[in-house]
């Protein structure tokens, strides 16, 4: 099965100013996933856009770039609020995980030692395989793994946590051109983001038309 392109109106991490108008130009697009990060955009037009994107049809995903408890808990709160269907990111906490269980919203936290923002990725292989399969039994719905933002071997790692997690795994930033999209074609996890790419024109001119073509690549 093709792995869910999942689009993001951000780049270098952040929300984009102009994020409704660029989704309202591309609704009609083939991607049945859109999200964006936690920041800078207001929560009423972050509420704004999310009911936009529902009443497009589409599932809706807030990716939030947090390492602490407290703003985790945070963001979590920002996704239920603005009745979004993913949330992805932050440092797992059972506090997250159960208040995403209660509130509906499907929960993929990070694993292995995320840092900064654009983020970077650190641990060993192993360790974040054991960290996923844990989260995962405790009840999280999948996984977001910086697989490109990893200091190590992105492939392996890629492949190590889908093959080992039998859960979602979104292969999440910096995934900038067609080599790095057949990698992950070939390793085929749950999903993959796609932000700063397209706002960068890595797969074409027009934003809508990028988004299709990945599309079209991956099936």
């Amino acid at each position: 099965m093709a792995s869910e392109l999942i689009v993001m109106l951000t780049h270098n991490d952040l929300t984009v100013s102009n994020a409704y108008e660029i989704f309202e130009q591309c609704r009609a697009s083939k991607a049945r996933y859109w999200g964006f990060k936690e920041k800078p955009l207001p929560l009423e037009e972050m509420r704004r856009l999310y009911a936009r994107m529902k009443a497009c049809g589409k599932t809706t995903v807030m990716e939030v770039v947090a390492y602490t408890e407290e703003e985790g808990l945070e963001g979590a709160r920002m996704a239920v609020g603005c009745g979004c269907d993913v949330l992805m990111g932050t440092s797992f906490h059972e506090s997250i995980l159960d208040y995403c269980q209660h509130n509906g919203l499907a929960y993929m936290p990070f694993v292995g030692v995320v840092e900064g923002r654009p983020s970077i990725l650190k641990g060993t292989i192993e360790s974040m395989v054991a960290e996923a399969q844990e989260y995962v039994r405790k009840g999280a719905y999948g996984i977001d793994l910086l697989a490109y933002r990893y200091v190590g071997d992105a492939r392996k790692l890629m492949e190590s946590v889908v093959n080992g997690v039998a859960a979602p795994v979104c292969v999440a930033g910096s995934i900038d051109g067609y080599d790095r999209l057949k990698e992950v074609k070939s390793v085929s996890p749950w999903g993959f983001t796609i932000g700063s790419a397209f706002f960068e024109h890595r797969f074409g001119e027009h934003f809508g038309e990028q988004v299709d073509k990945v599309v079209n690549y991956m099936h």
